[in-house]
């Protein structure tokens, strides 16, 4: 006997089918439930994890019931998009993996991906980025299949997001947009949201519309509240310019304010000179797995694109004892909008004061070449190209034993690591152990037990070699930085005379 399904069920199917179809394979993992049992040993207690599913962004809610017994089996209706790119350069593959990150980033901001085109051109088209005729044909696609919104893979001018609009006849955004709402999902400390909110209004700013009353003017200024005398006034398209103006310069000082916290507590950190080493790379690729694997930060991990905005510093120890800092920075992504590394470049100056880069790549990705290239475009927009740098291949138990080899005969400081199974950590730490500057200075001192701080601080400010507990005190051999080697030098024992 043969079951069957009802026409309703077989739709959904077909459209969950093809939207995971259209994601590439590599740049979101397979999709697995977290459990504690299995996975809270590396990630510690994802405290985020129910706020964030329960906090998607719903555009709305269908009512429309067959049956009422199956009210129980309705879905959330997210918002339904197509997407659109523009292939200038390249191959098709590549074409087509921009497109599937685009599709991606849409999941991410809580959208339902029912359709996907690209149009050969030599450049975008200048009044619809993809042309008058392919726009009519566009505007098919979106009847034929229902979508409420069209999401273009490139940055829009403010007459191309018009006039598209105007022949598809229903809300169309651009990539920076789509990045834009992914960022005011996720950021959640009150620097994040600044910063966030600086690079939506920088954005908006020249694409502010208006008609009817938004073009009509103001009353000039007459003496006594009498007839306008002065000419025209602003309009009211104006007075939102200069308005958002405003709020821009302000948020530009709460967020110097709010640097000048962290840079404070960047040099305590330099005061005690203690190693920092920075976890940037590729949305998605892994940073904060890592980040939990080698310290059980308990860093919110998800599988999904900027699951992570919020900068997280932590303290760790390598093998051999030393203290260092290990911070977790926000994700890269191709043609990340400018905007954003503006808004947020005070947040990546952690990367440029390190002292060491761990840069994670996605091993199992279809390009991973591609994504070492967008992070080292950002990393020079900041600053950061002197800091030395680890190449981090992550997901290696996912990647392809070939693309692994390539990698690593093409970037010659990189390891390959799996932060899911732990394959290669120790030998990631030993590597960082290696790579950390040293303190300059080797003494042996004898310390007397009535100055125990200096002790202490030799085990977290230096590097211990040797330790030994006498009757007068207690015998250090350390290699410390300058000062408190000199703090240190009274208690260097006498040399022996023979």
């Amino acid at each position: 006997m043969t079951s069957s399904s009802s026409p309703s069920q077989d739709t959904q199917r077909l459209a969950h089918t093809y939207a995971e179809g259209l994601r590439a394979d590599a740049l979101m993992e397979e999709d697995v439930a977290w459990s504690h049992e299995i996975d809270g040993e590396r990630d510690g207690d994802q405290f985020d994890r129910s706020e964030r599913a329960a906090l998607r962004r719903v555009a709305g809610l269908s009512t429309e019931l067959e049956d009422v017994t199956e009210v129980e089996y309705r879905q959330l209706r997210l918002e339904r998009v197509v997407l659109v790119g523009v292939w200038t350069t390249g191959t098709v593959q590549d074409a087509d993996n921009s497109l599937a990150e685009l599709a991606a980033l849409a999941e991410t901001a809580g959208a339902l991906v029912l359709d996907g085109v690209i149009q050969r051109r030599d450049k975008p088209d200048a009044a619809t980025f993809i042309g008058s005729g392919k726009a009519l044909e566009l505007r098919d696609i979106v009847v034929e299949s229902g979508a409420d919104t069209v999401i273009c893979d490139g940055e829009l001018s403010p007459g191309q997001l018009i006039a598209l609009e105007d022949v598809v006849k229903v809300k169309v955004i651009d990539r920076t947009a789509l990045i834009l709402d992914i960022f005011a999902q996720h950021a959640k400390s009150r620097e994040g949201k600044a910063q966030v909110a600086l690079a939506q209004m920088q954005y908006m700013l020249p694409r502010l519309r208006g008609w009817g009353q938004s073009l009509s003017r103001q009353m000039g200024g007459g003496k006594g509240g009498g007839l306008a005398t002065r000419g025209p006034g602003e309009t009211k398209i104006e007075t939102d310019r200069r308005r958002i103006r405003e709020k821009m310069a302000k948020m530009r000082r709460e967020i110097a304010d709010m640097k000048t916290g962290r840079e404070i507590k960047r040099q305590e950190r330099k005061r005690h000179k203690v190693p920092s080493v920075a976890i940037a790379g590729y949305t998605n690729a892994g940073k904060s797995s890592l980040l939990n694997r080698l310290t059980g930060a308990g860093v919110l991990v998800e599988n999904a694109l900027f699951a992570t905005l919020d900068p997280t510093v932590r303290r760790a120890e390598t093998p051999s004892g030393r203290l260092y800092t290990l911070a977790d920075t926000v994700g890269f992504v191709r043609h990340l909008p400018h905007h954003l590394v503006e808004a947020f470049r005070s947040t990546m100056e952690e990367v440029g004061e390190s002292d060491l880069i761990l840069h994670v790549v996605d091993g199992s990705h279809p390009n991973p070449e591609e994504q070492l290239a967008a992070v080292r475009e950002v990393v020079r927009d900041v600053g950061a190209t002197g800091v030395p740098e680890i190449v981090v291949i992550n997901k290696a138990d996912a990647a392809d034993p070939l693309t692994l080899q390539r990698l690593m005969r093409i970037e010659k400081r990189s390891i390959a690591v799996s932060a899911r199974t732990g394959q290669g950590i120790p030998e990631l730490l030993a590597l960082i152990d290696n790579e950390l500057p040293r303190p300059s200075v080797e003494i042996e001192a004898l310390v007397p037990y009535t100055h125990g701080k200096l002790v202490a601080r030799a085990h977290d400010e230096g590097e211990v070699i040797s330790e030994e507990h006498t009757a007068e005190g207690t015998l250090l051999k350390v290699r410390v930085h300058e000062e408190l080697a000199a703090e240190l030098a009274p208690y260097v024992p006498a040399p022996v005379v023979a």
